[in-house]
């Protein structure tokens, strides 16, 4: 399944719109050639994160793409969904692993860190994620993760999935996608975006080589 893992990896943008709100701003996103949606909610309205991971678990699965949970192993089992992404490994990859089983995806953040993402594969993750690579406004103080060093980790896990994130949009995407990675993490440039579903559809484009 993580072979899965290619294009454009959408996240939701943290805003609280209602379920009916948040289908109809993702659905154009996956129209437009995401492979994998991360449903990403920091609050702790678990009731509304419930229906919301529920409702676009089975809109992933009408388009054909993974769902991943942000930072949540039980909602990720509740919602029925393909993963987890952890931004701390350690002890909750285990966890992560015990809860969810052998066949769900985990990802791991390894922010700028070769030794961090090799650590993650020894402790059984199956992608690994590498940011930013520009500047964020959803993370203004994240380590930066240059080209050269994406192009460092490819050489380095060659058989792994890795995936960019941190300030990319249909303007940049086509230098990170160069590095060799499989796929970007966006946000803001596709939900954000004044159309997008145009956006999506560009940044999916710059890894069809």
């Amino acid at each position: 399944m993580s072979s899965s893992i290619r294009g454009l990896y959408a996240i939701t943008d943290g805003r609280s719109r209602g379920v009916d709100a948040l289908l109809a701003a993702c659905e154009p996103v996956l129209a437009g050639g995401a492979r994998v949606l991360q449903y990403r909610d920091k609050t702790d309205d678990h009731p509304r994160r419930q229906r919301e991971a529920v409702a676009l678990a089975a809109l992933c699965r009408r388009y054909g793409c993974l769902f991943i949970i942000n930072d949540d192993p039980g909602l990720a089992l509740r919602s029925h969904a393909d993963g987890v992404h952890l931004g701390r490994f350690d002890r909750e990859l285990d966890a992560a692993r015990d809860l969810l089983g052998p066949s769900a995806l985990i990802g791991v953040s390894c922010y700028d860190s070769l030794p961090r993402a090799q650590d993650g594969l020894a402790a059984g993750a199956d992608y690994l994620a590498f940011g930013a690579v520009f500047p964020s406004a959803t993370k203004p103080e994240a380590p930066r993760a240059s080209l050269e060093m994406l192009q460092q980790a490819r050489g380095r896990f060659p058989g792994t999935p890795l995936v960019a994130i941190g300030g990319i949009n249909a303007d940049n995407v086509t230098q990170v996608a160069a590095t060799g990675v499989d796929a970007v993490a966006v946000i803001d440039g596709v939900f954000a975006a004044p159309d997008p579903g145009q956006a999506a559809r560009h940044i999916s484009q710059a890894f069809d080589h």
